[in-house]
């Protein structure tokens, strides 16, 4: 790679070169250890004598900026300071974001894993077969006669395996025509938000709800309302008039876990017609199911056309991987496949092909019916520990699917909940609270993904501590 170097200021070509490099340094650009060209390709690259460049290179040898070693080349000191970086102009003199962007929600940073790991949508990554997808992903990255470049709705054997999966095992209706592949279910409702919501809609969610799908939807201008939930899921009676898209979580409620009876379903379907409404659906983990029998997706209840499905394999495979999908109305599609190509041309087109073989051979529906067990085990043993220790603080919500149970404050006291959280995770618990997704109720939300079997009792104590030693205080 070629290092820049600026002839700009004042001085002598020599004086140029030792102020550009010498700069380098202290601002970091240039870090202990880095290797600086000969002189003679530095010189040939800037269009100067050789003599130049040495002279420049010797003075900040000189000074300790460089080192010299004979017979290896010319690095940077390792003694050379780097902490006298050029400050950045003040924020009120910078560029400025539209509303709406100046207090957006910061990157999450990913929490690095524990032996008490109760994160919530974090599935066991050692579970993956890797070798299996080594093998698949291997043989798409031959070489290839196509130009490299693909359909922004994604790899037209995924769209169509997804369509087939999504159909048998989720009793949704879609062709391949319908599915547009996404970057995670985050791009799904990004997508979705682009071409349904403009600046000053109304969006309707879940209280308590998932903070980053509300997020989007503000990020886009729209005002969004939090409508509360309750045994039966969302109450739709509580649904503003003028919602132009509801979002909802029916067969899992994140992050309560409960879900939408079947007359509710109707009911929010008989809603959104009635006002011209679309329904994001995020079916983001109901693959996983431990107990009763699956009620229908909106989706397969919609004679309207209204709802919009969204899935991922973030939680049945890898988060890693960024691989969602949308089953949109025939009336989108070209809205969604443009919103997409403009987003971001097309997804990666070698993983998606892996991942259509992965299904068609069988292999995605192997590793559900695999991991599904494991998981069995572990939310048994959650749901025994919150019976025993934790039974006098903690009530957990009936739930029969997904990877994560929540647990409710007996006292209802939010501080307790959130202190006690404090202080399990200084124990070395990984654990969230439910004040995290919205005002009530109060509780914790326990994943069981990441965890192994034997180790939840052990980490359930600990929580159990925590709020013993809150409450004594």
């Amino acid at each position: 790679m070629e290092l820049h170097v600026s002839l700009d200021g004042d001085g002598d070509l020599t004086a140029r070169i030792y102020r550009s490099l010498r700069d380098g340094v202290r601002e970091g650009r240039l870090r202990p250890g880095d290797r600086l060209p000969p002189t003679r390709e530095l010189a040939r690259a800037l269009g100067v004598s050789r003599g130049t460049v040495a002279t420049a290179y010797e003075r900040l040898t000189a000074e300790g900026f460089l080192d010299a070693r004979v017979g290896a080349g010319t690095f940077v000191s390792d003694s050379a300071a780097t902490g006298t970086r050029a400050s950045s102009p003040p924020i009120s003199r910078g560029l400025r974001p539209r509303p709406g962007w100046d207090h957006a929600p910061q990157p999450v940073t990913p929490l690095s894993s524990t032996r008490y790991d109760f994160r919530v949508g974090v599935p066991d990554i050692r579970l993956f077969p890797y070798d299996t997808w080594r093998r698949l992903l291997a043989a798409e990255w031959r070489p290839r006669r196509d130009p490299g470049y693909a359909e922004p709705a994604g790899h037209p054997g995924l769209r169509a395996a997804v369509a087939r999966y999504v159909g048998y095992a989720r009793s949704v209706r879609a062709e391949a025509d319908d599915v547009v592949m996404t970057n995670g279910a985050q791009q799904a409702f990004n997508l979705v938000a682009r071409v349904l919501v403009a600046p000053g809609d109304v969006v309707a969610v879940e209280e308590p709800g998932y903070p980053p799908a509300r997020d989007v939807f503000e990020a886009h201008g729209a005002r969004v309302v939090r409508v509360p939930v309750d045994g039966d899921g969302l109450v739709v009676s509580r649904l503003p008039r003028a919602a132009r898209l509801v979002y909802v979580t029916p067969s899992h409620q994140f992050p309560l876990g409960v879900a939408m009876s079947l007359p509710r379903r109707r009911e929010l379907l008989a809603w959104a017609d009635a006002h011209d409404a679309a329904v994001l659906e995020d079916d983001y983990d109901s693959e996983y199911r431990f107990a009763d029998r699956p009620l229908e997706p909106l989706h397969a209840l919609d004679d309207g056309a209204r709802v919009v499905y969204v899935g991922t394999f973030s939680k049945t495979l890898l988060p890693g991987l960024r691989l969602g999908y949308v089953v949109v109305p025939p009336s989108l599609r070209d809205a969604i496949r443009a919103a997409r190509q403009l987003a971001d041309g097309h997804g990666p087109v070698a993983t998606q092909a892996a991942l259509a073989r992965f299904m068609d051979e069988g292999q995605l529906a192997r590793h559900i019916r695999r991991t599904a067990k494991v998981y069995a085990r572990r939310r048994s043993a959650l749901l025994d520990g919150l019976g025993g220790a934790l039974a006098p603080y903690l009530e957990a919500v009936p739930s029969a699917a997904g990877l994560h149970v929540c647990a409710l404050l007996r006292s209802g006291d939010r501080r307790v909940a959130e202190a006690a959280a404090d202080r399990a995770r200084a124990a070395g618990v990984a654990v969230g609270t439910l004040s995290e997704y919205g005002t009530e109720p109060t509780g914790f939300a326990l994943g069981y993904g990441a965890v192994e079997a034997a180790d939840v009792p052990g980490g359930l104590e600990l929580l159990a501590e925590a709020l013993r030693a809150v409450i004594r205080r």
